[in-house]
């Protein structure tokens, strides 16, 4: 197994690297200090009491703390994945219609939910990430 150093599985890699930095940073922050406390700390010990109406096993603030967790999982698994195809197993991921939109779609899908839901740093990470994967795209079948 040798590293492609090719144009088009850079780009990938470096669209890989960047998910993998964002879901890596998001894991961190969700254990490790205050960023995704809420600014009112009336409201954050109210979230560590009410259950939500899905079960009362949980609170609705453990239950984002494990969402945080696991949404910062998805992200470090995409960086680690497409970018370990990109690098090691290029002609695998580029011979794969499949494995390339699900990239793709993965990475606008992101885009979309930054856009409308999360805040500027996020979703600045995802559409470079997004434009560097189509840019990959673009040299590989261009």
């Amino acid at each position: 197994m040798a590293m492609s150093l090719t144009l088009p599985s850079l780009l990938i890699s470096l669209s890989a690297a960047i998910l993998l930095l964002l879901g890596s940073a998001h894991l961190f922050f969700t254990f490790h200090g205050n960023k995704f406390d809420p600014r009112d700390a009336s409201l954050k010990a109210r979230l560590m009491e009410v259950s939500p109406v899905i079960s009362r096993q949980t609170t609705l603030w453990r239950a984002g703390i494990g969402f945080h967790a696991s949404h910062s999982f998805g992200a470090m698994l995409f960086g680690l994945v497409y970018g370990y195809l990109a690098l090691i197993h290029s002609a695998f991921l580029f011979e794969s219609w499949f494995l390339l939109g699900l990239g793709l779609l993965t990475l606008a899908g992101y885009t979309v939910l930054a856009r409308r839901y999360w805040f500027s740093v996020p979703l600045r990470g995802v559409s470079v990430a997004t434009v560097l994967y189509g840019l990959g795209l673009v040299t590989q079948f261009a």
